[in-house]
């Protein structure tokens, strides 16, 4: 019984589990690695009417790979768990897209709902 419990504690860190949860409603999530933490999206936190949530695919590859993450930064926005719309940075690993022309697409999204 011992082995079998010392077994799963050693197996236990390489069974990886999403933290992230893009459940109901308009959620934007901001999708970056510590390594790239010098590209952060500085205004992201300053959207409105929205969750917003960051991810870091280094510590949560398992979102990484479920919303194939393949450049970072990457926003995404999320209505009910559906992809919206997705903003990817570009070769120099910095996004292009300004805080305004999310807002903007957020804002789109919750006008449709009317």
């Amino acid at each position: 019984m011992k082995k079998v419990i010392l077994a799963l504690l050693l197996l236990f860190p390489l069974i990886t589990f999403s933290q992230l949860k893009v459940g109901s409603g308009l959620t934007v999530v901001h999708f970056n690695a510590g390594w790239n933490s010098a590209n952060n999206v500085k205004w992201f936190g300053g959207l409105s009417d929205a969750k917003v949530k960051r991810c870091d695919i280094v510590t949560d590859a398992v979102a990484a790979s479920k919303y194939e993450i393949v450049v970072v930064p990457t926003i995404i926005i999320f209505n009910h768990g559906k992809e919206i719309k997705r903003y990817q940075a570009d070769i120099s690993f910095s996004i292009k897209a300004t805080k305004s022309q999310v807002q903007s697409k957020i804002d789109d999204v919750l006008m449709e709902s009317f």
